[in-house]
């Protein structure tokens, strides 16, 4: 069965903070139109994005700067809707499609695990409320339910706007699981698991330290299409050990997913802060230095070809 969304690189846009945290519309519409150029299905206000923490006035700010660089770049749009409740959810999707978007990405409410019956009803409420957009769904364990490969063939079943998932596995029994058991929905999987998911089938890449040269991404996402087993496993483990040691630099200073990827498009843009909103901790300069050492000595081939 075909699935039904592309396969693709699909890619996050990070929020730069001024430090009165107020967003630097300016820097991040210079990230969003250089990420635009790289590929053009880009998502905002994720995890990476800090959908979770912005207020509802910072949520539009930011969608609407979003959708008119991306306007620009002829990208593909697409949201990310974090919330505990479902009314603010249904809203943000609202407002989203107001402004000509029609491609989102979901997470189930994660104030307590949904049960079996909540996480239908969930699908029900936003994928059969807006039968016009597509829906990805972000399965992760934050919010405290992993939904499993037979749970997404009801939910594929029931709703035909429910056209992907983002799931964060690098196992490959889960894979060939997902593939099996729902196989019109696309998914994404990070650098961890895109090589086996693309030896099992076709994955879409969910692209994070790999972004840090888009070029040698673009090559790796190539591999896992055309099934180039060598490179593919080659250029897996060069970002599976990069990634390695970029959590050994951080250690305890910063845990949440917007720390890390603010620093790869640091790599690109000097200028790009590294706060996140409050309470969560970005990683200091000290530490991006280091790990900007660690990439000239360790892993040469991943810096950025040049400044944007």
């Amino acid at each position: 069965m075909e699935a039904r969304y592309p396969s693709c690189i699909l890619g996050t846009c990070c929020l730069p903070w001024k430090a009165d945290f107020t967003l630097d519309e300016a820097m991040f519409r210079k990230a969003v139109s250089f990420l635009a150029r790289q590929t053009p299905h880009l998502y905002v206000m994720g995890t990476a994005g800090e959908g979770y923490g912005v207020s509802g006035k910072q949520f539009l700010q930011v969608i609407r700067v979003f959708c008119d660089e991306m306007g620009k770049a002829g990208g593909v749009p697409m949201a990310g809707i974090i919330s505990l409740s479902l009314p603010e959810i249904v809203e943000r999707i609202e407002a989203c499609r107001s402004l000509g978007i029609r491609e989102f990405q979901v997470s189930l409410p994660s104030w307590g695990p949904c049960s079996e019956a909540e996480a239908y009803a969930f699908f029900d409420a936003v994928c059969g409320r807006f039968p016009d957009c597509h829906f990805l769904n972000y399965n992760l364990l934050r919010t405290k339910r992993f939904l499993a490969p037979r749970e997404y063939g009801r939910i594929a079943a029931d709703h035909p706007n429910f056209v992907g998932a983002k799931v964060a596995t690098d196992s490959v029994s889960q894979i060939l699981a997902f593939l099996e058991e729902a196989p019109a929905v696309r998914y994404f999987l990070t650098e961890g698991g895109f090589g086996y998911g693309s030896i099992a089938g076709s994955c879409g890449l969910l692209i994070s330290a790999a972004s840090c040269n888009w070029e040698r991404a673009r090559a790796f996402y190539r591999a896992g299409r055309d099934r180039d087993l060598p490179g593919l496993m080659r250029m897996q483990a060069e970002v599976l050990s990069l990634v390695r040691g970029l959590i050994s630099l951080v250690g305890s200073s910063a845990h949440m997913d917007g720390a890390y990827d603010k620093m790869f498009l640091k790599l690109v843009f000097p200028d790009f802060p590294l706060r996140l909103l409050p309470p969560y901790a970005g990683v200091t300069d000290e530490v991006f230095s280091a790990f900007r050492k660690m990439m000239e000595t360790s892993y040469p081939l991943w810096l950025p070809d040049r400044d944007a």
